[in-house]
């Protein structure tokens, strides 16, 4: 069993403290956000199943039978929503994408309800077979369906890329998503269950460790996950973003890329801009040509 110094954790994973800056960053977000929804075609809040917080945000596609792009927000399984991350939406829709972007029940719930990173995991894979059923109602393709995510969101997409789908239903395809990015990911928990500060509301046992650290899984067949991080994150997160490649090898793994002069946060910025290294991985992920190629 590893071990590790708990202050030592806290400094590498608690993000918020790494970034003095992270609330006008956030706020940030929040005024693009809405500026992206009051300015181009977005289908708020549909339900993807039955539960309060299991709803999508939707920016259809331009043209039909357009590859869908997943973005699964961050915010240690515990905090944030979509509605902070619709700025996203606007370079990848024009660059050729259907965007969709889902909420998720927050750990560590009520004692009535409790929510573990289970019982999100599960979630995403109801949201995902909802968009493979009515991608094409919105200019998607549900044959071409890459699920991204950032940070908490980066480990549930990798999760989604090992999931057995007909499990979810018997009518969904093995290998409904074989393409996934994750920027800023944590793919094994083991660390993340002893850290101070999330210990509490995550409350992960050494048994959910293994279920839930993709790192642990064997390598999905005939996919492809891409990796991008911050060049200025914490030496944790740095080291994370390899592991899946060490873990599943170059052929699942054939990217991990550090993004200059980019934080935690800051990194979501590229993601959105058309010139960004993730921006170019999502769109090769989804065969889309840049949109200003001769930059």
């Amino acid at each position: 069993m590893t071990h590790f110094d708990p202050g030592w954790l806290d400094v590498q994973y608690n993000n918020r403290a790494r970034v003095p800056g992270h609330a006008q960053i956030f706020e940030r977000w929040r005024v693009a956000s809405a500026r992206v929804r009051e300015g181009m075609t977005c289908v708020a809040d549909v339900p993807y199943g039955t539960g309060a917080d299991e709803t999508l945000d939707i920016f259809p596609a331009a043209e039909p039978r357009s590859p869908v792009f997943v973005f699964i927000h961050g915010g240690w399984w515990r905090s944030l929503d979509k509605a902070d991350h619709s700025f996203l939406a606007a370079s990848l829709v024009s660059a050729g994408a259907m965007v969709v972007m889902p909420n998720y029940s927050l750990c560590p719930g009520s004692d009535d309800a409790p929510v573990g990173i289970d019982t999100i995991a599960l979630q995403m894979t109801k949201a995902l077979a909802w968009v493979y059923r009515n991608a094409a109602l919105y200019g998607g393709s549900p044959g071409r369906i890459v699920v991204s995510g950032h940070s908490a969101g980066a480990h549930l997409a990798a999760m989604m890329l090992c999931c057995e789908w007909p499990e979810v239903d018997k009518r969904l395809p093995i290998q409904m998503v074989r393409d996934a990015l994750g920027l800023s990911g944590v793919y094994d928990l083991k660390p993340i269950q002893q850290t101070p500060f999330l210990k509490e509301d995550l409350r992960l046992t050494p048994e959910a460790v293994d279920r839930l650290s993709p790192a642990r899984f064997r390598a999905p067949r005939e996919a492809r996950f891409y990796a991008a991080v911050g060049a200025d994150e914490s030496e944790e997160f740095l080291r994370q973003s390899q592991l899946l490649q060490l873990a599943w090898g170059k052929t699942a793994v054939p990217r991990n890329e550090a993004v200059p002069g980019a934080n935690h946060f800051t990194v979501l910025h590229d993601l959105a801009d058309p010139d960004g290294v993730s921006h170019r991985l999502a769109l090769d992920l989804m065969g889309l040509p840049r949109v200003n190629p001769e930059k």
